[in-house]
């Protein structure tokens, strides 16, 4: 006698509550072939109903085609299930990609008739996880939107799904935002998020000068503590003889402060490095940063040498010289806006440079500051001549005290690291760093 074998359509599927239902259903996962249309007919005809264990079968076994029209057809529902579209889109692909967008695209606008509240629920983050670059500033309205916490929520679940794929600064401008947020809710999982970035530090970090929530500012200092600082070493001038201008000691002093770790400052004058043991380097990595502000020798030449000096002791995190930073361009140029420029170009008066790189440097940084760069030799021959003529507003390009600022205080005023508002950015910068 030859048994027939089930056809696995939806009008042999026991009823629910029938005990032979668990066991049929069983079998039909089983199957190695599963042709959906029948029961994507079904549902559209209303012959059946899509119960969870039935969907939790269907889900595993549709193509992206047929998981796209299973969703369009719970899209129609007078009350659809929220949980069912993150059981059927479980792959990315840019067609489901595109129909998320097409429904959530609108914003917030559209929530009413056109897109119920349960259906952005389900949807907004599902989109993240499709990780398309169009998502991000939908995901980023939905976020911003003055709309109930719940779909603020989804749209930053939704930007957790595709964290590493978003614009990055913009991702941290949006979530450090969002951290100051009088909703804790929304605030303590933007902090979290912060904290999966790489070098979390440097965003982190500013948040604790923000009115935070008490709970939020908690969860911050936690996050910080599971993120600690490197040793930092910070390369600079000096004077002669190595000796350090207080400025810079007094930066430095602040800094191991803030960061809960060693800061060193190693002077190209001096005749040696630093010790290693200051540092209390250990396995961990040492963070250099050159606080030197003009693409010359010491930059050129000195610098990699200082690298692999101490990359023989440890692993080196090296960071671009200062004056290669657009903040601290930005902090110049407000400085400078800030002189008495009268009708005259404002003067920055530099230490001499030679070469094709210097030029081009020394033009950037006129465009973008709006100043005139003077080479200024150091020779007490040409101070005091300048001292004389110097008529326009100037500012030396010296983070701390020398020979420049030294013999022209009355023209030009304190060096940059003594002007507050140069001081506070280049403190900001330094504690956020790894």
């Amino acid at each position: 006698m030859i048994s027939t074998q089930p056809q696995w359509e939806p009008a042999q599927l026991p009823e629910c509550g029938s005990p032979a239902r668990w066991d049929w259903l069983q079998q039909l996962r089983r199957q190695s072939e599963l042709d959906p249309e029948p029961w994507l007919q079904a549902l559209e005809n209303g012959s059946l109903s899509l119960a969870p264990d039935l969907l939790s079968v269907l889900a595993e076994r549709l193509d992206p085609p047929s998981q796209r029209r299973l969703l369009r057809w719970w899209r129609k529902q007078p009350d659809p299930d929220p949980g069912l579209p993150s059981q059927v889109l479980r792959h990315r692909d840019g067609a489901s990609a595109d129909l998320l967008l097409q429904e959530l695209a609108p914003g917030p606008a559209a929530l009413g008739l056109a897109l119920p509240h349960v259906v952005a629920l389900a949807l907004l983050p599902l989109l993240g996880h499709q990780r398309k670059a169009a998502a991000w500033p939908v995901l980023l309205s939905w976020m911003r939107a003055p709309i109930a916490t719940p779909l603020r929520h989804a749209a930053l679940e939704g930007i957790a799904r595709g964290l590493s794929v978003w614009p990055r600064l913009q991702l941290v401008a949006g979530l450090s935002a969002l951290a100051v947020d009088l909703d804790p809710q929304l605030a303590a999982p933007a902090v979290d998020l912060l904290a999966r970035l790489p070098g979390a530090r440097r965003a982190l970090v500013p948040l604790q000068r923000c009115p935070l929530d008490p709970e939020v500012a908690e969860r911050l200092g936690r996050r910080l503590a599971a993120t600690p600082a490197h040793p930092l070493l910070l390369v600079v001038h000096g004077r002669s003889g190595g000796e350090l201008p207080e400025e810079l000691v007094s930066l430095a002093a602040e800094l191991e402060h803030r960061r809960g770790a060693p800061v060193r400052l190693q002077a190209l004058s001096a005749v040696a490095p630093p010790e290693p043991q200051q540092l209390a380097l250990g396995n961990q990595l040492l963070t250099l940063v050159p606080l030197l502000l003009l693409p010359g020798g010491h930059v050129r030449h000195d610098l990699p040498a200082i690298v692999r000096h101490w990359s023989a002791f440890t692993r080196v995190q090296h960071w671009p010289f200062l004056g290669a930073w657009p903040c601290w361009h930005t902090a110049l140029a407000t400085e400078l806006a800030g002189l008495n420029m009268q009708a005259s170009r404002p003067l920055l008066l530099h230490h001499p440079l030679e070469g094709p790189l210097a030029a081009r440097y020394l033009g950037s940084l006129e465009r973008r500051i709006g100043a005139q760069c003077v080479a200024t030799p150091y020779s007490a021959e040409h101070l005091a001549k300048l001292k004389l003529t110097l008529a326009s507003p100037a500012l030396a390009l010296a983070l701390a005290a020398n020979r420049l600022t030294d013999e022209l205080a009355e023209q030009v005023g304190p060096p940059l690291l003594q002007r507050p508002c140069l001081r506070q950015l280049l403190l900001a910068e330094l504690e956020a760093l790894p």
